[in-house]
């Protein structure tokens, strides 16, 4: 027994006598998407709502609560879902980017579990590479493939070996299935379980099943205010460049802004039905070339969300047909947000609300009031511990994120409860070519600061800071670090921004030349802002000599 397993053993055992029996506590039923963003949810009202793309999980949140403001501390896949296993933050638990790992013994979430008398199971997406110490597991390799997937699943040899294919099948149903399988014939009836049903959709390149290439094939698909043309009181020197210099490089972009990569050419590539018989990314205007990738990458995108809602009604149609609807906690979310053409970005990685807010319904009727809504902020790092909570566990002492089943329950806030979330992208500029960033937020107010280098303080693109006004601007459009108005504000914000990275753990000791780059760029003042401005010029040079390479 590891040490982390004896810690919930005890803990499970020392509470035993004090609290209600495993018959009497729910089934945990955690799902997650990956790349399902509030945008494409009908609960959370955006322009795509007349399109009805989730009739299911709206029905899930009128019967639960929906979180307005629930956030992941980075959004990129791996350390999102490593958040979620450990409860940590990703300085902590030590997966920075998708290259991160979790090994079986540092996996708390099904090990405390477990402990508390839980059976544990995760079927679908798992991308932590280590194998899952569930007391079932059937997941994808890697990000997997949308069509004819294939699971690694346990069996006579170690760890990876083991595998079956779904020859023919679409991975959102083989996911759906395979829960279907174990909740019928593999669910030990005499404990609760604990179940992560994790969907490979809708990630790109958003390969849905053939069975939904009709729909959306004939409707023009509302498009987002800034998916043209966006204000130039948006972003700041880190994001656009000297004199917008940077622009075409900062950013993946769903026309041809960006050179390097762009839905304009890359769907075109995966997808040339999609697309008009004239289109031509050469000869078409940013506009139009704009115009008919968010086309395609909306209906891809949309359809792969159809999949996984028809299939979250598979689920929801058995727990009910077999009495365990109220016998169950679901919740829904997905790893992270993702953009939807909102100023011409596409991916995640960014720090703005599209991609650092994460849909998140909670569903329990004996206890959750139907049809109920919060603003409470709640991170990833707090999910764990409420799913713990409700299994009557104590939830260890490595955990960073607190239980938040009063808010579920009542709707409202403790005193103490948490006033601001804390992000950090580290994968500067890898993939999407996003800067390093870190970022504090309030119901009111976002500060982030792109310090712009990688983990060895190099490659850098010019430092900046930006500050937004959630309540007169939500859709964060003007920046408004300089304006005079905002000074007190900004100046308290920094103050908060660098006690929450000393509270959270990221002192900077994990990348000493990164944190010197986050330290020099710091106060920002005239002569910081000249140098960016250096930084911006050298940058858009050994970008433009990249891109000239490839030519």
């Amino acid at each position: 027994m590891n040490r982390l397993t004896w810690r919930c053993w005890l803990v499970v055992v020392g509470l035993s006598m004090a609290t209600t029996s495993a018959a009497e506590r729910p089934n945990i039923l955690f799902i997650m998407s990956d790349d399902h963003t509030t945008q494409a949810i009908g609960a959370y009202a955006t322009v795509l709502k007349p399109l009805n793309p989730t009739p299911n999980l709206d029905d899930l949140a009128r019967q639960g609560m929906v979180f307005d403001n629930a956030f992941c501390t980075n959004a990129i896949c791996t350390p999102s879902r490593a958040c979620i296993i450990t409860g940590q933050y990703n300085h902590v638990n030590g997966v920075f980017d998708l290259g991160g790992r979790i090994a079986p013994e540092k996996q708390m979430l099904p090990i405390c579990m477990r402990a508390a008398g839980y059976q544990t199971a995760i079927i679908g997406k798992w991308h932590l590479k280590e194998e899952p110490n569930f007391d079932y597991y059937k997941v994808l390799p890697g990000q997997g493939d949308y069509m004819h997937p294939v699971f690694r699943v346990q069996g006579p040899q170690p760890w990876p070996h083991n595998t079956i294919q779904h020859q023919g099948q679409h991975s959102s149903d083989a996911i759906t299935d395979a829960t279907l399988e174990w909740l019928r014939t593999k669910r030990d009836p005499s404990k609760p379980f604990f179940l992560c049903h994790h969907f490979k959709a809708p990630h790109d390149f958003f390969e849905n099943a053939p069975r939904y290439q009709s729909y959306l094939a004939d409707v023009e698909i509302p498009e987002p205010p800034t998916l043209y043309e966006v204000p130039s009181t948006f972003g700041s020197l880190a994001t656009r460049g000297h004199n917008n210099e940077l622009r075409p490089h900062i950013g993946t972009s769903i026309g041809k802004r960006n050179p390097r990569r762009s839905y304009a050419t890359d769907l075109f590539r995966l997808y040339p039905e999609e697309f008009p018989p004239h289109y031509d990314v050469e000869t078409l205007s940013e506009d139009e070339t704009t115009r008919y990738a968010y086309q395609a990458y909306l209906r891809k995108y949309l359809r792969c969300v159809k999949g996984v809602d028809d299939n979250l009604k598979r689920i929801f149609d058995y727990l009910k047909a077999e009495d365990l609807w109220d016998q169950t906690l679901i919740i829904y979310t997905g790893d992270q947000g993702f953009w939807l053409g909102e100023k011409d970005y596409q991916d995640k990685r960014w720090a703005y609300d599209p991609s650092e807010r994460m849909p998140l319904i909670v569903c329990y009727p004996p206890a959750i009031p139907a049809g109920a809504r919060s603003d409470a902020i709640v991170e990833n790092v707090d999910f764990p511990a409420l799913m713990l909570d409700y299994a009557g566990a104590e939830i260890p002492q490595s955990v960073q994120g607190r239980s938040f089943r009063t808010i579920c329950e009542t709707g409202e806030e403790p005193a103490d409860w948490k006033k601001e979330t804390y992000y950090r992208y580290w994968m500067h500029m890898a993939h999407h070519d996003n800067p390093g960033e870190m970022a504090i937020r309030t119901k009111t107010h976002k500060l982030i600061y792109f310090y712009g280098c990688d983990y060895h303080g190099e490659n850098q693109t010019p430092p900046g800071w930006e500050l937004y006004d959630l309540v007169k601007d939500p859709d964060e459009l003007v920046n408004v670090y300089d304006h005079p108005d905002y000074r007190e504000v900004r100046e308290q914000l920094k103050q908060q921004l660098a006690e929450l990275r000393q509270r959270v753990g990221d002192d900077g000791s994990h990348y000493p030349k990164c944190e010197a780059v986050v330290q020099e760029f710091w106060d920002y003042d005239e002569a910081d802002r000249a140098k960016a401005i250096e930084i911006s010029h050298q940058f858009k040079a050994r970008r433009e000599a990249e891109l000239a390479g490839r030519k």
